[in-house]
């Protein structure tokens, strides 16, 4: 088993994701939004790239729309980007449909791997038992911040390489992941997370409960698999 690190959505390789078993992280905040909305009843999510596409489904049937474009709703979207929007009275039984700056951007460009697993903090140890579990080489894709390296992403991937090798020392790593895991390990308080761009924007947003909600370390033991079109 081998584990890959792609910095940003920008940097996906398609050669280097078919049939590989893919985890995406965007933990500030889409793949945060995603793992909490499934975990409460959501019925799937429904990832696009652009705003309208993700009008045209919702005029298909009863949904909500959530989102952001530079961290902020979408004008006519139901929630934005922040996990704590997505409670179980507003997600119960419903289908969302998401689009992103970053995230839904990451999954998409994923299409064609074998697996395609959603990976934030909140969720990082349930990832990597079921990585372990499927024995398959692994490569963390990290949405990154229009297109560039982001801390928070990386720091994330560290953590979930961590959890694996706490289970499996034998698992080797690329140079790339083994930068990522060694930058985890010097800050498993994630406190270095609050030098990310993307962190210090949320924080300008004056959206610090989104940012302690999103970087809290294993508090959902589920793992969403997009499959098709949609997460569930």
């Amino acid at each position: 088993m081998k584990i890959d690190v792609m910095i940003s959505a920008d940097h996906i390789n398609k050669e280097e994701v078919i049939g590989k078993t893919i985890v995406v992280i965007d933990i500030l905040r889409a793949t945060s939004v995603i793992t909490t909305a499934i975990n409460n009843g959501c019925k799937e999510v429904i990832p696009v790239i652009e705003i309208e596409e993700a009008l045209a489904i919702a005029n298909e049937g009863e949904c909500i729309l959530g989102g952001e474009r530079k961290a902020l709703k979408i004008d006519g979207f139901n929630c934005s980007n922040s996990p704590l929007e997505y409670t179980q009275d507003i997600v119960n039984n419903k289908r969302l449909i998401m689009t992103t700056s970053n995230g839904t951007k990451a999954i998409k460009r994923c299409e064609g791997a074998k697996n395609i697993l959603i990976g934030a903090m909140i969720n990082a140890k349930a990832v990597s038992d079921k990585v372990l579990n499927l024995e398959e080489d692994i490569v963390i894709v990290n949405a990154g911040t229009y297109g560039q390296f982001s801390i928070d992403d990386f720091i994330c991937s560290g953590y979930i390489i961590h959890c694996i090798l706490d289970q499996n020392p034998k698992v080797e790593l690329t140079d790339i992941a083994k930068t990522a895991l060694f930058i985890y390990k010097q800050s498993t308080d994630l406190s270095f997370i609050k030098e990310a761009t993307h962190y210090n924007r949320i924080e300008e947003l004056g959206l610090l409960k989104d940012l302690e909600y999103c970087c809290q370390k294993d508090i959902i033991d589920i793992v969403p698999e997009y499959i098709d079109g949609r997460i569930k």
